[in-house]
């Protein structure tokens, strides 16, 4: 089945739709939760939580405005920030041990491995610099443009400019 056709008939309920695109994109948006998060369990509830935002909203998803990945990749990822936002996530962390934290410094400063789950890591080791550095803090770790900003010591505006031309290489780089 064409996804163009697929995606249809999701948008009009179709059950089996919404399962074949679970079936092709759920690894795939697991990682990217799991990049977020940290944290397996919270990560596949906040996966269930996409897919069901997904369903409800599927009449707001557009061809004409990008592919279908990209619409429910941008949901899986502000799912994932809000949740780390989120004061019950914030409040559960409060009596977790060392060890856990310890896994999130060493697994951020080992992007590599956890992108490879969305397939873009050697679209991303091709970028300049500036972009590895700031797709990373935008993307993965799920840094706010302000933060970034802080984080590499520049400008916000810099980081907007940059942000738009880094992911218009990307793009142009995943789609040759």
């Amino acid at each position: 089945m064409q996804l163009e056709h697929l995606v249809s008939k999701f948008q009009q309920k179709d059950v089996k739709s919404f399962e074949k695109l679970y079936e092709m994109y759920a690894a795939s948006m697991f990682g990217v939760i799991y990049t977020i998060v940290k944290n397996k369990e919270e990560a596949e509830e906040v996966l269930q939580d996409v897919f069901v935002k997904a369903w409800k909203n599927s009449s707001s998803y557009a061809a004409q405005k990008g592919r279908f990945f990209t619409w429910i990749l941008n949901i899986a990822r502000n799912a994932a920030i809000d949740k780390i936002r989120s004061k019950s996530y914030n409040q559960g962390k409060q009596n977790l041990d060392a060890t856990f934290f310890v896994d999130i410094i060493e697994s951020y400063d080992n992007l590599d491995t956890k992108i490879d789950v969305t397939g873009l890591n050697k679209y991303i080791k091709a970028l300049r610099e500036t972009c590895k550095n700031l797709i990373e803090l935008l993307y993965f770790k799920g840094y706010t443009q302000k933060e970034a900003s802080e984080e590499l010591k520049m400008p916000i505006g810099t980081v907007k400019t940059n942000n738009r031309k880094c992911i218009s290489e990307l793009r142009k780089s995943v789609l040759r």
